[in-house]
This record gives structure tokens, sequence and C-alpha cells, in this order.
């Protein structure tokens, strides 16, 4: 049988239709079935195809050959996409592909087989809009099957057309698809990060393209940077649009979240209101001072009196340093996962020490990884020749510059945001990098002023040096925010030029919790600072040398203390601050903050660390927590639409031996070793599971021929609660995790950004569920501790213990004021006012027993 000819190196000329897609993707310019003998061969016929499409001069077909012997440009997936080297650039004559459908196969290189080639001829950007329609497809394993075979040309011209991307030099068309539906932005501080991110990812569920369109400028709704670079304001009306058969859903989808989120900004912008209206416990000039004031927002409470350091900042420099594409893409992709893992502890942490509404944030900047503009600018940037770090950071800045030009402060925190999630991705792929930060500081102490601080400038400031934070832009909530708070520093931040504007060296005074700075103060402002200053000083100092007694109420009755810590060099901290135990080590960090599943060799050195460091002091041992909140990517768990409600806890560790078994056997390693610690199980929801955890560790226990140790259970679920009578004879002791309780009993995400103030732990409904655990143990003489956020609230503590809680366990920092608190209260009053707390209304009416303490 004669074999068939080839193709024709050249097709016949096709007139362009008045309706054809933009010219980079040309119908005429896709083969289907082409057959060349091995990948030169693919590389000549693709460039031959753009040679007769005038797109390339005939010399560029050499250079991509050249290419290929300096980088591999092959994506992954059956896809390649050769293209010449950068110093080639003027052979291009025009902005175009050229693609190749081998349904057999060509070798690319060794172990990798190319079924579909894109040879890429770009004068410019242009060509980015079809390398993020390629990164979608390599994740979409069907439909790139389906292409590698289809006997239909127009299939992959949609395919590399459909949602190519994003107004604004990103290959998008600003028109309308054909289904659509016109909205105003009714959200009072207009789009912002946290609503794109749920514009987003609602907008990912669906197959189809969606489109936002505000005047000429369109985004992809599927991507959160887009959508924030339109830079939509209160009153702006946009255009949704969508494709595909799915487009009616999708857009019946997108206007129900839109409009249900445009309830919760306008509730949140008139809670923020209220606060802003809300007299302040700061401190107060003299009515007769005439010092100047520069006006920000308050971010973390506290006064300062200095002299002001500005804060040089500059741009960072990456070397080029390129690397084979391959070896770049598993760069980066392992450098975005491990961030992604910091960001999730960061945001867990940030919840239990500070509360939801801040750990919103660390969720919303993790949203900005999954942009796939960004991700793909940078492959993009790679693809043309340069390296994986200084790819990274250029897409970054490209992004972050276009949302800060944008005249609206909201979405210029955003774009500090990015820089600073883009400095911790760049580390993880560069850490030689230095990335930037204050530390060319003045030998006294001095207040510093700067544009904007990244959360990794704060984390590393010298707290001996620098004693108060004011910023001209950012806002309450950014991470600057949260760790100066977090660092015990006065802040302001959004002060506006102004700020910028002080000479260095000029004497203020900062009021953190008021949002104010005076420069120039005059003498009598100072006297009035100072004396105000050194009052809240004598409290907190009386409180901390004070933080060795025991919580010891007026009338004789003992509360133990503990801290909530996570590593073995955290003790000696706790302990400083007055802890008398670790009454919560959560072992989830041991898995978070590593790329692997740590072996029972490993953790069975931990907990023996953690238990030395105490000397002989309780240690109580939570076992592994993962699922809701808290997900690891190395333990390869099943995606849940609902994590908060699906495996996690107890649940997890019952169907995976694999990792409670080794736990159990360090944690008995470390008993036999003279630990002396307890072991609790979280999230318990029946007894059957508390009978079979118990079974488990004394089968192990009695192997190693360990001692016996107290295994108790954590109540973060009502039914537990309820049931803790029931519980009571299997177990030796209770520990209340509020912040859970709270989730679960109000049905209130304690992540939510909007209704997260709502989720209060002091809703008489969570302190009934307290009062019934406590009820419930006693029965068979069991103890009960709280581990969750109000244990660390003085307020907070003096009701547990009135309600009968007999252990406290809290971020170190709140120990000292929480033991002064207690100290000064009599048992039997705490009784009775807790019994007023339980007959309350509202949380609101709880708070307000606060003034009945004496």
């Amino acid at each position: 049988m004669t074999p068939a000819a080839p193709p024709p190196v050249s097709p016949p000329p096709v007139s362009p239709s008045p309706i054809a897609p933009p010219a980079i993707v040309r119908r005429d310019l896709i083969r289907l079935n082409a057959s060349p003998a091995d990948k030169a061969a693919a590389i000549r016929e693709a460039a031959q195809m753009l040679v007769a499409a005038g797109l390339i001069a005939p010399a560029y077909a050499g250079s991509m050959e050249r290419r290929e012997a300096v980088a591999n440009t092959f994506l992954g997936a059956g896809v390649a996409i050769p293209h010449g080297m950068v110093e080639d650039r003027g052979m291009v004559r025009g902005n175009g592909v050229a693609i190749l459908q081998i349904r057999d196969g060509v070798t690319w290189n060794d172990g990798q087989t190319a079924r579909l080639v894109v040879a890429i001829a770009a004068t410019s950007d242009a060509h980015i809009g079809i390398l993020r329609r390629l990164t979608r497809l390599l994740q979409d394993e069907d439909r790139l099957a389906r292409l590698m075979v289809t006997d239909q040309p127009g299939d992959i011209l949609r395919a590399l057309t459909d949602d190519a991307g994003a107004a604004g030099g990103s290959g998008m068309p600003a028109g309308d698809l054909p289904r659509s539906f016109t909205w105003t932005v009714d959200y009072p501080t207009g789009l912002h990060a946290r609503p794109a991110a749920s514009w987003a990812d609602t907008a990912r569920r669906f197959a189809g393209p969606i489109r936002v369109r505000h005047g000429t400028e369109t985004a992809d709704a599927k991507n959160m940077i887009p959508l924030l670079q339109l830079g939509l304001r209160a009153g702006d009306e946009i255009t949704v649009s969508a494709d595909g058969a799915d487009a009616d859903r999708a857009l019946e989808r997108m206007r129900a979240v839109m409009t249900r989120i445009s309830a919760e900004e306008q509730t949140a912008a008139r809670r923020a209101a209220e606060r802003a209206a809300a007299p302040t416990t700061g401190w107060t000039p003299p009515a007769d001072d005439r010092s100047p004031v520069i006006a920000g927002l308050a971010a973390s409470p506290g006064l300062a009196i200095g002299r002001v350091h500005l804060l040089a900042t500059g741009p960072l420099t990456v070397p080029d340093r390129p690397v084979p594409l391959i070896e770049g893409g598993d760069i980066l992709h392992d450098a975005l996962q491990l961030t992604r893992e910091q960001l999730k502890v960061l945001a867990d942490d940030t919840a239990r020490r500070l509360g939801a509404a801040e750990a919103g944030i660390f969720q919303a900047q993790a949203g900005l990884l999954d942009d796939a503009d960004l991700v793909t600018l940078t492959c993009q940037l790679m693809v043309e020749g340069h390296g994986v770090a200084w790819s990274w950071h250029e897409a970054v800045e490209r992004q972050a510059s276009a949302l800060a030009r944008l005249d609206n402060p909201v979405l210029a925190a955003r774009a500090a945001d990015l820089r600073d999630v883009g400095r911790r991705v760049l580390l993880r792929i560069d850490p030689s990098l230095k990335a930037g930060g204050a530390d060319d500081l003045p030998d006294e102490p001095c207040i510093l002023i700067a544009p904007d601080l990244s959360p990794s400038d704060t984390a590393g400031l010298d707290t001996g040096r620098v004693i108060g934070l004011a910023t001209a832009q950012g806002g309450p909530t950014s991470h600057t925010a949260i760790l100066a708070r977090t660092l015990g520093l006065p802040a302001m931040v959004a002060g506006g030029g102004s700020l910028l504007d002080l000479e260095p060296g000029t004497r203020v005074i900062l009021d953190g919790q008021a949002g104010r700075l005076y420069p120039d103060p005059s003498d009598a402002a100072i006297a009035s600072a100072t004396a105000w200053a050194a009052e809240q000083q004598a409290q907190r100092l009386r409180d901390a040398e004070q933080r060795g007694l025991p919580a010891r109420t007026r009338d004789g009755h003992t509360v133990e203390i503990g801290a909530n810590v996570n590593r073995p060099d955290q003790v000696a901290m706790a302990l400083d601050q007055g802890a008398e135990a670790v009454g919560l080590m959560r072992t989830e960090f041991l898995f978070l903050e590593r790329s692997r599943t740590p072996d029972e060799d490993e953790q069975y050195a931990y907990y023996r660390d953690m238990a030395a460091a105490l000397d002989g002091r309780t240690l109580i041992v939570r076992a592994l927590d993962i699922g809701g909140d808290k997900q690891v990517a190395h333990l390869g768990l099943p995606h849940e639409d609902n994590p908060f409600l699906g495996v996690r806890g107890a649940r997890l560790l019952l169907r995976r031996p694999d990792l409670l078994e080794p736990q159990l056997r360090a944690l008995y390693r470390a008993a036999a070793d003279g630990a002396r610690l307890s072991i609790m199980f979280p999230m318990i929801t029946s007894l059957g599971e508390v009978l079979e955890l118990r079974r488990i560790a004394e089968g192990i226990r009695t192997e190693l021929g360990a001692p016996e140790v107290p295994l108790g259970i954590m109540v973060e679920v009502p039914s537990t609660a309820i049931q803790a009578d029931i519980f009571a004879p299997h177990v030796d002791f209770f520990s209340i995790g509020t912040n859970d309780l709270t989730q679960y009993g109000l049905a209130i995400d304690r992540q939510h950004p909007d209704l997260a103030a709502e989720a209060d732990s002091l809703h008489p409904a969570v302190l009934r569920l307290i009062a019934m655990t406590v009820d419930g143990a006693r029965k068979s003489g069991r103890w009960v501790g709280v581990c969750g956020g109000i244990a660390g609230d003085p307020f907070g503590a003096a009701l547990l213990v009135g309600l009968g809680v007999e252990e406290l366990s809290m971020t170190p920092r709140d120990i000292p004021a929480v033991k002064a608190r207690l100290r000064q209260l009599d048992h039997v009053a705490l009784q009775r006012l807790a019994a007023e707390a339980l007959a309350a209304g509202t949380a609101a009416d709880v708070r307000a027993l606060e003034g009945r303490l004496s």
C-alpha cells in the first residue's frame, strides 16, 4: 500500500472573515493529523506555516531550533511551544501561532511526547492569552485529550480563544459574550479583594467563559487580579456576560453571589462607621492644646513618643538566571505550593490569636497566588528565556503596579499584599535574595514612618529600636496592622502623603488607638501624653511583675493557667509570661510547616524536646487536627465542598491509621522517657470515636510498655457538650475549643470576614454549652479546661471561672493580664455573674456585665 503523501508545506491562503477571531490564532494556521518524522521536522513544519503566513522571516526557523538547545519548550501533558531566541525577535514580523496536531505523537525529549505543537511568533506580549489558555488546558486533561484527536480545527481554535484573558494587554477582546446582565456596584468601598475572590471562585465553577466589563475595560471573571484592576467603585455599572452550555446557570449564580455580598458589604460598612463614631479610649490632648495632627486609621493600640525615622524603600534587584523550562516550572510550582502552606499556617495562627476577620486577610492573600494571569505571565517570561525568580518578580511588579495606579486606597492595599506575597514566593524560589526591610535604623528608639510596610518588614522589626509605626498607605486590616498588634507596637495606617513630608528626627506623639500622629507637640501635650502612657505602662508592669503568682481569687479559688504553643522554642517565652503548663500543643504545625509527613522518630524527638523545655510541667498534646480551615497538601486528602462539616479531626485520624498510629507511638515513647504529657483528641462527635481511639491508644501503649497517660477530648461541637455526661466515664478530661464551639453553635463561619464579628464566644448560647460540659464532667469527677480565644480575654476568663472551668490555656502574651484580673475577683461573685450571663439574651448583654466586676 502506497503511503499517503505528506501535507503541503503551506496551505492555500484563506481570506480572513469579517468575524474571524483575533489574528494571533487563525484557522489556516491549524494543521490536523500532521506526521513529522521527529522533533526537528515538527519545528520546521510549524515554522514554514508561520513563514507562509508572513509572520516570521525564514531564518527564524533556525532560531527556533537553536532555542531547543538552551531550553526545553515542552510544557507537559503532550503540549510543546517552540519559539525563537530572544535576540532574534527582530525576525518576527507579526504576532501569531502555528499549531500542529500530531495524533501519533513525536518524541520531544527523552520521556516526553508532543501531540500538540504550538509554535509562537510574537513581537510583544500579545500571545499571553494563548499561554494562559494553554496553562488552563494542561489542567483540563479530558478536553486536551479531545483536541489531540479532533478532526475539527474549530475545536482547537475555540480552545485557544475562548476566555483568553483579561483586558489591559492580556489578549481579551473588550466585547460581551452572548448571555449577559447589567448590575450596579453597590459595595460601599467598591470591589476589593474579598468580594473579588468570591466572584472569581464562583466563576471558576463553570466551564464556559465569564467576563465582567466596565466601559471598555473587560476582565476574566475567573481571575481575581484582573477583576481588581477594573477599579470598580460604588455606583459603577458593569456587564457580566457568559457563553457555553452552562452560561445561564453561571449568570444566575454570579448575580446571586454578587447580590448576597452587597448585603454583607453594606452591613460591614455600617459597623465600621459605628466603630469610627464610637468614642475612643486613647489619649486626649489637653483642651487648649493647638498641636498639629495627622489623622489616619487606628491599627494597633498604644501611645509612643519619639523621633521619626523615614524608611528608605527601593526596588529589589533580582538577577536573571535562566534555567531549562521544565526545571523552572518545577521550581515555581514548589515555591507556590510552599507559600500557600505557609499562608495557611499564618491564617490558622492568626485566627486563634486575633480572630477570624484578621485571618481572612491571609486567605485573600493566598487567593492572589491562584490567579492564572499572574502564573501565566511568569511562564511566558520564562518561555522567552528569563530566569524563574526574575520572571516571577517582573510579573508581580506588573500586576501590582496596575493595581496601585488605580485611584482607590483599598486596591492600593491589595497591591502591597500582592508585592508581599510575591516576595514570599521569591524567597522560596531563591533563598539567597534579600527581600528588603527595615534594617537601617538609628540606635535610639524611633517611630518608623514609611509609605507602606510589608508583613515581612513588620515581622522582622527590632522592637528594641522601633517603638511605633505609621504608614501613609495601608488599612487597619492589613498584615502590617495585624503584626503590629501581635508585637504590641502602637501603629497608625493610611496617614497620607503628609506623613512622608515629615523631616527625619521630628519629635511626634503617636496614638495607635485613635489613629493620630501629632508632629512637634507642645510641652504640655508631651507632659500629658507621657503621664497617660506611664499610667498604662504601670498597670502592665504590675501585671507582669506578678505573672509568676498563681491565678487565685481573693476567696482562695485557684485556676491553672497554661499556654497555647506550637514548638519547643516557644516554651521559654510562655513560662516567662507566667504559664504553668502547656495547655495546648497544636501538632498539626509539625505537618503544615513542611512539604512531607514527619515520621515517628521525628515526632518523638519533637515531643521529647517540648517536654524537656517544660522541665516536668504538664504538657497537653492535641492529636493531629487536620481538616476544615487546615489543609495539608502532602497528605493527599480529597477535596470537600464543606470541609468544616466533613472529614476532620478524629474522623480523619480513624480513617488514616498511617497518621494516627505513628503519632501515638511517638507520644507514648516520649512518655516512657519521662515526659509528663496528656493526649487529647480533636473534633469528637460520637462516643464510638472515643472508644475506638482509646482502644488503639491502649494497644500501642501495651506494645511499647509505656506508662498510662491521661486521654481527653476536645469539645468543639454542640452535640459533645450536650452529651458530656455520657462521654465523661470514658475520658480523663475535657478541653473546650471555644472558637469552633462558637462556629458550630451559632452557625457562623469563624473565617467569614463579614460575619466573624457576630461569632462572639460570649454569646449566652455558647456559655450554656460550656456550662453543660462542666455539669456533665462533674458527674464523673472530670475536670474541664478551655483553650479557645475567650480564655485569653480577662473578662471572658472571669466568666469561665464562674462557670466552673478549672484550667485556662491561652496565647502567652495574654497570661499576665488574665492572672492579674482573676486575683482581683471573688469566685463566689463570679459564679453569680456567670448565672446572670447564662440568663442574658445577647452577647452584648453579656459584655455589658463587665462593668459589674469589682
